[in-house]
């Protein structure tokens, strides 16, 4: 093996108060990043370009050299979901929400408090699927927490606007109404699509605000999943740049999706169900057997591929939840399990190590930003005295590079 690329969702962030002024990372205690950085070089990403805002597909898709000017989150989300897409299928990503009323549509939650569990997910969207009924053929699936995908069945367009615009063309703004889906082009088509997820959306609300989930749950404080919110539609696969000489692990629908389309040989693991109303108890459960078997999936197979790409997912919720410790304190737990393996796995086989982001998720923000990530990459030259941050990144003979020249820069190309 030539390289590992590891991808820690969401790890760029702004100083917070609440770590003294500092970063998670330049607050985390990492002498396993550490000692790799100060054998490399550093520099700052921008996962598109400066002044982008990406989705988490658009990012993905830049960071392995794919020039795209439209997303493919709808389409990945439904793949790395295991549902198999025929020509036409119109594929969206999905959140279980929460809203005042279908009159007033204030959304009051984008994900239901965090706290519905994997049977209510389960629940809600088995009869979703059995008693919504509009004229044409579909498919919701729950995926993790608060997350699914919806699948509209042959013939649809893709020129739409899900009602769910938190993120749209690099840009970000914050959605307090729930608003219809539009099309985005004068062709029947589109019209007819955004009517039919409209017509979707309205009986899915008629159904969930009158469940007997949804009424325990009020019964019990917590806040509903009345209301189904979507982005990011697709059709048909996406032709991506192939990486036949690589693995990936990763296990959310997303990051799983993309693999399987760039052509890697993808390992992964069922995500832990959650059980109780504490989604980070579910997270850290997620994130112990991610660290843990990605290491494992590494020391097995690094013989039969020249790369791989691991993509550890947690700390990009802590970042959306403003979450600042509990994000500093994954990033610990990722270095000193994934990244203790690898200090002392790498260096005596020649394997050249580099950890960036897809994103930056500023925890007072509560979402992505524009804002550059850090990344470095191990190649065993000679160590100097530094520490894997963003101001030292900012520092790094690698300078800014954006995304499409990434793998370039770190020399995984080669």
């Amino acid at each position: 093996m030539k390289g590992i690329l590891v991808i820690i969702d969401g790890m760029g962030d702004l100083p917070h108060a609440q770590l003294q002024g500092k970063t998670p990372l330049e607050a985390a205690d990492i002498p396993n990043m550490n000692f790799l950085a100060t054998r490399g070089e550093m520099g700052l990403l921008y996962p598109v370009r400066p002044g982008f805002i990406p989705e988490s597909d658009e990012a993905l898709a830049s960071l392995f050299g794919n020039n795209l000017n439209f997303g493919i989150r709808g389409q990945l989300e439904a793949l790395g979901s295991e549902i198999k897409l025929s020509r036409g299928d119109l594929a969206l990503r999905a959140n279980f929400a929460t809203i005042d009323s279908i009159k007033d549509g204030n959304i009051l939650d984008r994900r239901s408090g965090r706290t519905l569990t994997t049977k209510e997910a389960e629940i809600l969207a088995r009869d979703l699927n059995n008693r919504v009924k509009i004229s044409c053929n579909f498919l919701f699936k729950p995926t993790i927490q608060h997350k699914g995908v919806l699948v509209f069945k042959g013939g649809f367009s893709e020129n739409v606007l899900g009602n769910d615009a938190t993120y749209v063309q690099g840009k970000s703004q914050s959605i307090t109404k729930a608003r219809l889906c539009r099309p985005m082009d004068e062709e029947d088509n589109s019209q007819y699509t955004a009517n039919m997820l409209n017509d979707f959306i309205r009986r899915s609300h008629e159904l969930l605000s009158i469940h007997p989930i949804n009424e325990s749950r009020e019964r019990r404080g917590l806040l509903p999943a009345n209301y189904i919110l979507l982005r990011s539609p697709g059709i048909d696969t996406p032709k991506l740049k192939q990486y036949p000489n690589w693995f990936s692990f990763s296990y959310t629908p997303l990051e799983k999706g993309f693999s399987t389309a760039s052509g890697m040989k993808l390992f992964s693991f069922d995500y832990p169900e959650m059980k109780s109303l504490d989604s980070y108890s579910n997270l850290w459960d997620g994130l112990r057997i991610a660290c843990k078997e990605a290491a494992k999936t590494i020391e097995k197979n690094h013989k039969k591929f020249d790369y791989a790409y691991i993509h550890i997912s947690e700390p990009d919720f802590a970042g959306h939840d403003n979450k600042p410790i509990e994000k500093k304190q994954m990033i610990e737990h990722i270095d000193s399990t994934l990244f203790h393996f690898l200090k002392n796995f790498a260096p005596q086989r020649n394997i050249f190590i580099a950890v960036s982001s897809n994103n930056s998720t500023p925890c007072k923000f509560k979402g992505h930003s524009s804002d550059p990530v850090p990344f470095f990459v191990y190649n065993g030259s000679i160590p100097r005295e530094k520490n894997f941050s963003e101001k030292e990144a900012a520092k790094g003979a690698l300078g800014k590079v954006v995304g499409k020249d990434f793998l370039g820069v770190i020399g995984f190309l080669k």
